[in-house]
């Protein structure tokens, strides 16, 4: 009765590894890229989020402004976003409106994190349980979401924003989506699809 034990709890592990051969063989030649379900060419999902430097004010849609703008997604503990906050500080002084989404972060640690770097934010909102941050679609902090005057996302940065990414595709999308704003004209969706890529 023993042999025929051992017997099993041998082949259970060569059943184990057959399987998973069996299933990487049938995944082969399928598509391997991951697609991000961002909220792009759609209206800023509905929040109510507190306010980050009073969190008994609470924000929602009708506070974000009315031209278009950066909305960037960072929090204290992320590496990439201390690499990145030195550049979000020469926009702030360029004139760039940026509204922060403080993404699953401890309030002290996020409110001296601004105090020690400064604070490129027209508001930063606190996105503590991360569900607002998940509806635009984010895949890590930190990300940039640009956003027109109707308050449309119309382009994603993943990843940090440096003068590259700057000057090839953020600043020529936030030039057309400010000039259909400043001339209250409509959007050309064939210019902002090539140009907001």
């Amino acid at each position: 009765m023993k042999k025929k034990q051992m017997k099993l709890w041998f082949l259970i592990p060569l059943i184990v590894f057959f399987g998973i051969v069996v299933m990487l063989y049938m995944r082969l030649g399928k598509p391997t890229e991951i697609v991000t379900n961002t909220a792009l060419e759609r209206p800023v999902p509905t929040f109510e989020l507190p306010l980050l430097s009073d969190t008994s004010r609470n924000m929602t849609n009708s506070n974000l402004p009315n031209k278009p703008f950066l909305m960037n997604i960072w929090g204290s503990w992320c590496p990439t976003c201390i690499v990145e906050h030195p550049f979000l500080m020469q926009l702030e002084e360029r004139g760039v409106e940026i509204i922060g989404v403080n993404y699953k972060d401890d309030i002290g640690n996020a409110l001296s994190y601004l105090n020690q770097r400064g604070d490129p934010f027209s508001m930063s909102i606190q996105d503590s349980a991360g569900g607002f941050a998940l509806d635009l679609g984010l895949t890590g902090a930190p990300e940039t979401f640009i956003v027109d005057g109707d308050r449309v996302i119309r382009q994603h940065i993943i990843g940090e924003i440096n003068e590259a990414n700057w000057q090839e595709r953020i600043m020529p999308c936030l030039k057309i989506l400010n000039q259909a704003s400043d001339n209250a004209t409509a959007l050309d969706p064939a210019q902002v699809a090539e140009v907001c890529q």
